[in-house]
């Protein structure tokens, strides 16, 4: 099922999906990301990680319009912690290398890499790839 984020002006900016058969999470940002927006995406995403026990996301920011960077300092210190104890392990994140939003990437990825399994890509199916080859692994290490 898939969900809505919605602005002020009722334009979503955030669809969220969980994949059952992939066991992840697909968030997908679109256009401008206010602080306010993204707060309420991520919390979005959060209800959803939880209520599916689900310990992948892959986030895809290729859509995404501009930086994003003031909201990373909220991210790092607020929802990461919130996402580990719900149980993130893997947290896929996918930019256009061209854009501002790659920047704000980047700092994320400084802020919160050490905490969870993080990576940047250039394409949703690289970080599909490896959100895949983390789900077997894991498999692997269970027999």
């Amino acid at each position: 099922m898939k969900t809505e984020i919605t602005n002020a002006f009722g334009k979503v900016y955030l669809t969220i999906e969980y994949d059952q058969a992939k066991h992840w999470v697909y968030n997908n940002w679109i256009g401008y990301q206010t602080h306010a927006g993204i707060v309420a995406g991520a919390d979005a995403c959060l209800v959803i990680l939880s209520q599916q026990h689900c310990p992948y996301l892959l986030n895809d920011n290729t859509l995404v319009v501009g930086p994003w960077d003031h909201a990373v300092e909220w991210i790092a210190t607020d929802w990461t912690p919130r996402a580990i104890a719900q149980g993130l392990t893997h947290f896929a994140h996918v930019v256009s290398p061209e854009s501002f939003a790659a920047l704000s990437a980047e700092a994320m990825h400084n802020s919160i890499g050490e905490y969870f399994q993080m990576q940047i890509f250039g394409s949703v199916a690289a970080a599909q790839e490896w959100l895949q080859q983390a789900r077997k692994a894991l498999a692997a290490s269970q027999q």
